[in-house]
């Protein structure tokens, strides 16, 4: 008789959740470029880790452009990725000094806010606020 495992085995229920994290990790830019190249393309765009293109809205791109500084325009890569760790349920990180000043610039995010061994945790629905407010400029990454 063969030995079936549960369908709740975590190794099992593990790789299935990976296998899935994946797939919706696919459509994460994986060729970042700055404000300033993304506002000098006809059609703006980057690729995802899947290869098809992902395109920036031009009055979110607009928008952003008017807001912060040249010097910032030039530094900050997009899309400001937001990471979610499983073992933090209702926060997820920020990783990138740029996007933080950046943020922070806009009001979005608190001057008295710093990065902390790496990462400035907020909460999740900080992160979703900011994805609505600035369409297609911001993607949350699954962990």
């Amino acid at each position: 008789m063969q030995d079936i495992r549960p369908l709740s085995d975590d190794s099992v229920l593990m790789r299935w959740m990976r296998t899935q994290i994946n797939k919706m990790n696919e459509s994460i830019v994986f060729e970042r470029k700055s404000l300033v190249q993304l506002m000098q393309e006809e059609n703006p765009s980057a690729k995802t880790k899947a290869g098809k293109d992902h395109f920036f809205e031009t009055s979110t791109l607009k928008n952003l452009g008017e807001k912060l500084p040249k010097n910032l325009q030039e530094k900050l890569k997009l899309p400001i990725i937001f990471f979610f760790d499983n073992e933090v349920p209702d926060s997820c990180y920020l990783n990138d000094a740029y996007a933080l000043e950046a943020l922070q610039t806009l009001g979005e995010i608190s001057r008295l806010r710093t990065i902390q061994q790496g990462r400035l945790w907020v909460g999740r629905s900080i992160a979703y606020l900011i994805m609505k407010k600035y369409p297609t400029a911001v993607q949350i990454v699954m962990g």
